[in-house]
């Protein structure tokens, strides 16, 4: 049975020190080509917008009384109401909001456009 190689990975074989032979490419890897910049920079756009979006409502939403402690789904569940309505467990999911707020700024401020 053999194996087929694709073109860009075929190897010819080498005479190495002790006698054996070694396998070495032929060509290089050519990497894949970049996406246009138009879509670089809507592509980062709309993860900029998700990720500010998301993170403060994720942020805002455990101290809004009236999401959060008032919630239909919360009520139905009186021990998951018990843990989410406790300070430290609201700051932690704030904290996610934050985080995901921060993620949101970090690649804006470090996009970077790859050009061919």
């Amino acid at each position: 049975m053999s194996v087929p190689q694709h073109p860009q990975l075929a190897a010819t074989p080498t005479a190495h020190a002790d006698g054996g032979a070694v396998l070495a490419p032929t060509q290089s890897v050519t990497p894949a080509p970049a996406a246009p910049v138009w879509l670089q920079r809507l592509s980062l756009a709309v993860l900029v917008i998700f990720c500010l979006y998301l993170g403060l409502l994720i942020a805002v939403l455990p101290w809004w009384k009236d999401m959060w402690d008032r919630n239909a789904l919360l009520l139905a569940h009186p021990s998951l109401h018990a843990v989410l309505t406790r300070g430290p467990v609201r700051g932690l999911i704030s904290g996610l909001g934050m985080l995901d707020l921060w993620i949101g700024i970090s690649e804006l401020i470090h996009y970077r456009d790859y050009r061919n």
